[in-house]
C-alpha cells in the first residue's frame, strides 16, 4: 500500500508542498491572472513541486525541509530590519547570506513536468457510473492497444512507437489525476517529440475523459489484486446511489467517518447486522428489487464496479471492508469462514504498532485498519 513513511516531517512537508502550490493556483484564479483549461483554473508553469520525488529520496526530502526553514528565517530578518532601522543594514546583509547557505535540493527531484492541467480534480468524483461509462469508452477507444486486462497487450500494442504499459504497475499511480487527464486528451510524445500515443480530444470531452480515468483506476485495482494478492496502492470506494427501505436515497460517499461493509448478493444467507459496520448490500444484474429492499441496497450499476476493483467477474457472496476515509481495505471470499487480519488486502509494509489483542477476527481486523491509516500520495499530491 502507498503509505508515507511514518515520518511526520516529511507528512507535513509534502501537504505543506502541495497546499502552497493549489493555494496560489486559486489565488491567481481568483484575481483572473489563471487561464481555463477543461473547465477549471490552468496550471501557469511547465514545471510544478514534486511531492512523490521526495517521498522517493529522503535525503532531498531533508534538504527541501532545511532549505524551507531557512526561507522562513530569511523572512523573519527581513521583517525585522523593517522595524528595527539602527541594525537594518546588518540585517539585510545577512539575508544573502542565509540564502547562500541553505542547502538547496536538486531542482531535478523538487520540479517535475506539469500540464494546464496538473491540479484538476474529477467535477463528479469516482463513481459507479462514471466507471460504467468509462468502461463503454475504453472498449472502443483503448482495448486494441492496452489490452482487456489494461496490461497493455493489446492486438496492435506492439505496433506501438512505446508499449503501453500496464495500469496495475505503478505508473498509472505515480502520476496525478489532472496529468492524466491531459495525456488522455492530448496524447503523449517522447522526448524527440514523436507521438508514442493519440490525442482524443476530438472524440472525448472531459467527461469521458474523466469517466476513462476513473475506470483506468477501478480496472488497475483488480488486476493488482490478481497479480500480487494485495491492493498495491490505495483504491477508494466508487460512490453510488444508496437506497435504504423507506428512507431517502443517500449516496455512498456519506457515510464517510464510518466503517462499510459491502456485500455482494449471493447464495449464501446475508450477514447479519453489525454495529461497527454499516451493511450495503450489491444487487446482482437482472435482479429485480424488492419492495421496499431490506436493509441497504446500492443500484445496479455498483456491481459491476465492484467486480472490478475485486478482480474478478464471480462477485457473488464477496464482502468488501473500508475504512472510516473510504479506503477499500479487507475482501473475503464467498464460502471462508468468518474474517482474519489474512483478510487486509491494503495494508503498510511495516505497521507502527501491533494492536491489542481482539476476541475475534473481524475486531482484529478492524483494530488493524485503525492502526494502519491511509496516507495515499498520488502524482505527488496528498490524499
Amino acid at each position: 500500500m502507498s503509505l508515507l513513511p511514518d515520518t511526520p516531517w516529511l507528512n507535513a512537508l509534502i501537504g505543506l508542498l502541495q497546499a502552497a502550490q493549489l493555494g496560489l493556483l486559486r489565488l491567481l484564479a481568483w484575481l483572473g491572472l489563471a487561464a481555463t483549461s477543461h473547465g477549471q483554473p490552468a496550471w501557469p508553469w511547465a514545471l510544478r513541486l514534486s511531492g512523490e520525488n521526495l517521498l522517493i529520496d529522503l535525503g532531498q526530502a531533508r534538504r527541501a525541509a532545511l532549505t524551507l526553514g531557512v526561507l522562513c528565517a530569511a523572512l523573519i530578518v527581513l521583517l525585522l530590519a523593517l522595524l528595527w532601522r539602527r541594525r537594518r543594514l546588518l540585517l539585510i546583509a545577512c539575508v544573502p547570506l542565509l540564502l547562500a547557505l541553505a542547502p538547496w535540493p536538486d531542482a531535478q527531484v523538487l520540479l517535475v513536468p506539469a500540464h494546464p492541467t496538473s491540479f484538476h480534480h474529477s467535477p463528479s468524483g469516482f463513481t459507479a457510473a462514471s466507471i460504467a461509462r468509462g468502461q463503454a469508452l475504453y472498449a472502443s477507444h483503448c482495448v486494441s492497444c492496452h489490452g482487456a486486462d489494461g496490461r497493455g497487450r493489446g492486438p496492435l500494442a506492439a505496433a506501438q512507437a512505446v508499449w503501453p504499459p500496464s495500469f496495475g504497475g505503478p505508473l498509472l499511480w505515480n502520476r496525478a489525476d489532472g496529468d492524466l487527464l491531459w495525456r488522455v486528451l492530448h496524447g503523449m510524445q517522447n522526448r524527440r517529440g514523436m507521438p508514442t500515443m493519440p490525442a482524443f480530444r476530438d472524440r472525448l470531452d472531459e467527461r469521458d475523459a474523466w469517466a476513462l480515468i476513473d475506470f483506468m483506476k477501478a480496472l488497475g485495482a483488480g488486476q493488482s489484486l490478481l497479480a500480487t494478492g494485495l491492493w498495491a496502492r490505495p483504491i477508494g470506494l466508487p460512490d453510488v446511489t444508496v437506497r435504504c427501505e423507506d428512507r431517502p436515497p443517500r449516496g455512498l460517499a456519506s457515510w464517510r467517518g464510518q466503517r462499510l461493509r459491502i456485500v455482494a448478493a449471493g447464495a449464501t444467507a446475508a450477514p447479519l447486522e453489525d454495529p461497527r459496520l454499516v451493511t450495503v448490500r450489491l444487487r446482482p444484474p437482472g435482479e429485480t428489487p424488492g419492495s421496499p429492499p431490506a436493509g441497504c441496497t446500492a443500484d445496479a450499476e455498483a456491481w459491476q464496479a465492484f467486480a472490478l476493483i475485486a478482480g474478478t467477474e464471480q462477485l457473488a457472496g464477496v464482502q468488501l471492508l473500508a475504512d472510516r476515509e473510504g479506503w477499500l481495505r479487507a475482501r473475503n471470499a464467498p464460502g471462508q469462514a468468518g474474517w482474519s487480519e489474512e483478510d487486509l488486502l491494503c495494508r503498510a509494509e511495516a505497521s507502527p504498532g501491533k494492536p491489542a489483542a481482539a476476541v475475534d477476527g473481524l475486531s482484529a481486523l478492524i483494530a488493524r485498519m485503525d492502526a494502519e491509516p491511509v496516507r495515499f500520495v498520488k502524482g505527488g499530491f496528498v490524499h
